[in-house]
């Protein structure tokens, strides 16, 4: 059981860390890019659009499915729980206060890390409409 709670410190917190640096990176680019874009580079308002939401899937992606990963490695550490209580043929209340306290961390770290991502997401998508509509207004479209 010693492997299974390494694997809901390690595994799915650190899962979750890993997809939280990798979103927060492709947000940087994607508005370090916005900051810089060229309108007049784009042949066409299709290409434009393609180029401009490049890799905000990885964002959406990562905030629609951390609060699930959080909650397995609660599901995970409360299983836990209930198997040292019942291979310990005891049932004291502070083993089970503390290993469901420590099983909610899962959902917790899954919820901060899907939370910052919506934004992110939101907030690149905001900007892309905008891009799209000065595209279309200078191409006249």
């Amino acid at each position: 059981m010693d492997a299974l709670k390494d694997a809901i410190d390690f595994g799915v917190i650190g899962l979750l860390l890993v997809l939280s640096v990798w979103s927060v990176a492709v947000a940087v680019e994607r508005w370090r890019f916005y900051r810089q874009v060229d309108l007049t580079q784009f042949p066409n308002q299709q290409v434009f659009e393609i180029t401009l939401t490049k890799r905000l899937v990885v964002i959406g992606t990562v905030a629609a499915n951390a609060p699930y990963i959080g909650l397995l490695g609660t599901v995970l550490g409360i299983m836990l729980t209930f198997h040292t209580m019942g291979t310990a043929g005891t049932i004291a209340v502070s083993t089970i206060m503390i290993g469901l306290s420590l099983a909610l961390k899962a959902t917790a770290a899954g919820l901060l890390v899907a939370i910052p991502c919506v934004v992110m997401n939101n907030v690149l998508r905001r900007r892309v409409t905008e891009l799209m509509t000065l595209y279309r207004v200078q191409h006249g479209s």
